[in-house]
């Protein structure tokens, strides 16, 4: 049996231990663990049957001990704590009371006003942090209580919150963003940029579907009370200090001033200055460091364990082998694009957004960049029209929106546990059930970004960045 398991050749031995990780993440093992064992056991698995047992558990080992510190290490994931802690600090400091207090009074008086209102300012609060958890967490806590307050219902209101949270994933600094660039090697600031008008289609999008929701059944999202013109503008200068960092975030990044950390650190500081302003409390800045590390600790441990995974398949040729199979597909491209998609809402069933999308970015990319033509920069006669590098970031766009799905989809459905987790009223069960309609939302937010891929590339293609 052993002898046999030695002969079988790379690719198929990548296929077996993919399947194995599989069923591990399926019977409830953690991502960062499932596939660091699935990894290095693959790579004992090539390098036994290459060097014999001593020697292959040696270099296997010293493989699997240095390439998650490699990758880790690098300066650009180190914007990734400095996003999140400004969306810590921003909640404390109370800047996302003054973003739902002005867009209540904005867009309070529509159908579902206080629902509309949820969503567009946890698309400004996602503008400083990044993290879909903290923004769905921050808002169970300030939105929540005021629609149930006028009479929503508590599972369209819990809804309303854990898909808003997903926002964070588009709009910039997204963290999921910035993994993605990573992991396929294309500009952070780029991938950044792209987020921004997606993000901002998709809480239209949102805005729409609860517009609807609330003329359809009046009991689902009452209107707030009119505010006058002077109560509106009585609650912008709140917003300053938000719309100050974005600012400072764009200014650094686009305008060649500093790099995306930079950007994230000085935004951090900016943040910490006003909430020292504001009074914030000892406790809370020290609850904000905290949560803070446990959040980006609970990210690096995904990272530098799919990233073994990640190694063991470029050894097992895998991905190569993947796209080349796609591209000798006698069928549309899209239908095989479209395909991938389907594959990633089933995915997302089972798997956090990160984990789904380190495990699966290094077989699928080479595959959709092998349909559209290669990675020439040249527009030439690609699938989707698209140059190399724009396909990349259009591709980059559609996925982490699939990869938002997975926050809000039963059983794993993170936001909607951190909703659920804030609010003792509502159930997990009642926060997957009003979420339910935003699938509807999320599903036409793909379809109009595939139809339309202008509004992914056309802000980097205007900032010179493809």
């Amino acid at each position: 049996m052993l002898q046999y398991l030695s002969q079988l050749d790379q690719t198929t031995i990548g296929i077996i231990v993919t399947i194995v990780m599989l069923l591990l993440v399926i019977f409830g093992v953690r991502v960062a663990f499932a596939s660091a064992i699935a990894g290095f056991l693959g790579l004992l698995w090539i390098f036994t049957a290459k060097l014999g047992f001593d020697k292959g558990f040696d270099v296997a080992l010293k493989m699997a001990g240095t390439v998650p510190h490699s990758k880790i290490s690098s300066l650009v994931l180190s914007l990734i704590p400095a996003f999140i802690l400004i969306g810590f600090l921003a909640y404390h400091a109370g800047l996302t009371d003054a973003l739902f207090k002005a867009a209540k009074r904005w867009l309070g008086w529509l159908p579902g006003g206080m629902g509309v209102a949820t969503v567009f300012s946890a698309a400004g609060f996602a503008a400083v942090s990044g993290a879909s958890i903290a923004t769905s967490a921050v808002f169970a806590k300030i939105a929540t209580p005021q629609m149930l307050e006028m009479g929503y219902d508590k599972r369209f209101a819990a809804g309303v919150v854990a898909a808003s949270g997903t926002l964070a994933s588009l709009i910039p600094p997204s963290a999921i963003l910035v993994i993605y660039a990573i992991i396929v090697e294309q500009d952070v600031g780029a991938l950044l940029l792209a987020g921004f008008l997606p993000g901002i289609t998709s809480a239209i999008i949102y805005g729409l579907l609860i517009i609807s929701l609330a003329k359809i059944n009046k009991n689902v999202g009452p209107r707030a009370r009119n505010y006058s013109w002077k109560e509106r503008f009585e609650s912008l200068p709140g917003t300053f200090p938000v719309l100050f960092v974005i600012s400072i975030i764009i200014i650094c990044i686009y305008g060649g001033v500093g790099t995306p950390t930079e950007a994230g650190s000085l935004g951090a500081f900016v943040i910490l200055c006003v909430a020292i302003y504001r009074g914030i409390k000892f406790a809370e800045f020290k609850k904000s460091l905290i949560e803070t590390a446990k959040l980006t600790v609970m990210i690096f441990t995904i990272i530098w364990g799919v990233l073994i995974y990640v190694r063991f398949l470029g050894f097992a040729n895998l991905p190569e082998t993947f796209s080349n199979w796609i591209a000798d597909l006698d069928q549309s491209p899209m239908i095989t694009l479209l395909l991938i998609l389907v594959a990633y809402a089933v995915l997302g069933m089972f798997m956090d957004a990160i984990g789904m999308l380190l495990l699966t970015l290094p077989i699928t990319f080479p595959a959709v960049i092998a349909l559209n033509g290669g990675m020439d920069v040249a527009v030439v006669d690609s699938a989707f029209g698209l140059s190399g590098v724009g396909c990349a970031i259009w591709f980059g766009i559609i996925v982490v929106k699939m990869a938002e799905l997975c926050l809000i989809t039963p059983p794993i459905g993170l936001n909607c546990f951190v909703v659920a987790g804030v609010r003792k009223e509502c159930s997990v069960q009642d926060v997957f059930r009003g979420v339910t309609p935003f699938f509807i939302a999320d599903v036409a937010t793909i379809i109009v970004l595939i139809a339309m891929p202008g509004i992914v590339i056309w802000l980097p293609t205007l900032a010179g960045v493809i």
